[in-house]
């Protein structure tokens, strides 16, 4: 009996200090726990911003900013280049054609290079040609006019690279961080999602990063190059004309 009672008093002293162990111990996982959510908190509101972005998406993200730079130029350069002054205008198209009419040929010649585009670049040499026939004429300004096609339509062909090449990058961006996630899983990151998440956040931003670039790129590739056939068509029919004119004081 006196055994017993000695044994419960011992436990009875003991107990204050396993209550305060506990205490202590729910305590240090309640500011872990509030550590980790801090954070969680702290690197989602970071992700949400451009820069936390650009970070999260790694590697692939460098020549997708690339990629992006390149495609601005592109749309700015070939819209300057397939302005309606880039190839003629209505004055130029009309002087000159009242010169040619009139025998005035010299007249015609100046007139036709006042404005530096692309008719007078593609028709004047064919018009050096009159005395060797309109067929003469025409091959030749038919010739000139595909060359300058040709330098302009480059530019807009890039557009098309970009938007095609630019998903790709992205999908290689996503491959990558693929990669890494199953070597964190490997790692034994299965029952700790957080350690996924900048890997699987890599695959997903540089996904979205390429689409976001390729499609405004295939877009603008098909306006353009509608753009530029058009004016094309437009520069031919006023070529045509203007070599009608130059025959008609002979006939």
């Amino acid at each position: 009996m006196k055994r017993l009672t000695s044994n419960w008093r011992a436990h009875t002293s003991h107990a204050p200090t396993l209550l305060l162990t506990l205490a202590l111990t729910s305590m240090t996982h309640a500011q872990d726990a509030a550590a980790e959510a801090t954070a969680a908190t702290e690197v989602a509101e970071d992700s949400l911003n451009l820069l936390g972005l650009i970070q999260q998406g790694g590697w692939a993200m460098y020549p997708l900013g690339t990629c992006s730079l390149i495609m601005f130029f592109l749309i700015f350069y070939s819209w300057k280049e397939t302005t309606q002054n880039k190839f003629f205008t209505a004055a130029q198209l009309s002087t000159t054609r009242d010169a040619l009419k009139s025998g005035n040929m010299e007249q015609g010649h100046l007139h036709l290079q006042d404005a530096s585009n692309i008719l007078a670049r593609a028709l004047s040499p064919a018009l050096k040609k009159i005395r060797k026939g309109r067929e003469k004429m025409e091959n030749l300004f038919i010739e000139n006019l595909e060359a300058e096609e040709n330098s302009v339509s480059q530019w807009v062909t890039y557009l098309n690279v970009v938007a095609s090449v630019a998903p790709m990058i992205g999908l290689l961006g996503t491959v990558s961080g693929m990669i890494s996630a199953f070597q964190t899983i490997g790692r034994g990151g299965m029952g700790r999602p957080e350690l996924l998440a900048g890997d699987i956040g890599e695959a997903l931003i540089t996904t979205a990063t390429g689409l976001v670039i390729g499609i405004p790129a295939m877009i603008a590739y098909f306006i353009l190059r509608n753009r530029l056939n058009s004016a094309m068509i437009a520069t031919a029919q006023a070529g045509t004309d203007l070599i009608e004119a130059a025959e008609e004081p002979s006939e």
